[in-house]
């Protein structure tokens, strides 16, 4: 690509795995890649089990703040990633769509919020590498 990509990271309540993703994305990619998050279903806040164990790996995302998921953002995106959340994203030719299968951390415990943490930084760092980010 001769300009940086950009990600959309979503899933239904926009407050822990999209927004550890998008952590993700941000922390590895710099200011390589462009990246956004969203909801179907946006939560009131960031899950905290999501801030404490996405922190324990130097990423702050305390300050993100679930948003509505944005047609637009669907539509300028060169990758959308969606993470449970079923038809609710809209559909473009041409973009390229991946569904992560990975548990829900609301309301689960460190150890099981750390699992899908590591699942998502391995996932964010193979699709930067095929992003050639």
């Amino acid at each position: 690509m001769t300009r940086k990509p950009l990600i959309l990271f979503v899933c239904v309540h926009n407050a822990g795995r999209s927004q550890m993703a998008a952590g993700f994305a941000r922390a590895l990619g710099g200011d390589r890649v462009e990246v956004r998050s969203g909801g179907s279903a946006p939560g009131e806040g960031i899950n905290p089990a999501a801030v404490a164990v996405m922190a324990e790996k130097g990423i702050d995302i305390s300050a993100a703040v679930p948003q509505l998921l944005r047609t637009d953002d669907v539509r300028e995106a060169d990758a959308v990633i969606t993470m449970g959340c079923g038809d609710a994203c809209p559909i473009f030719p041409g973009k390229r769509y991946e569904d992560w299968e990975l548990q829900d951390p609301a309301g689960q415990g460190a150890e099981t919020v750390r699992g899908v943490r590591d699942d998502i930084e391995a996932r964010v760092r193979e699709l930067l590498a095929d992003l050639g980010v």
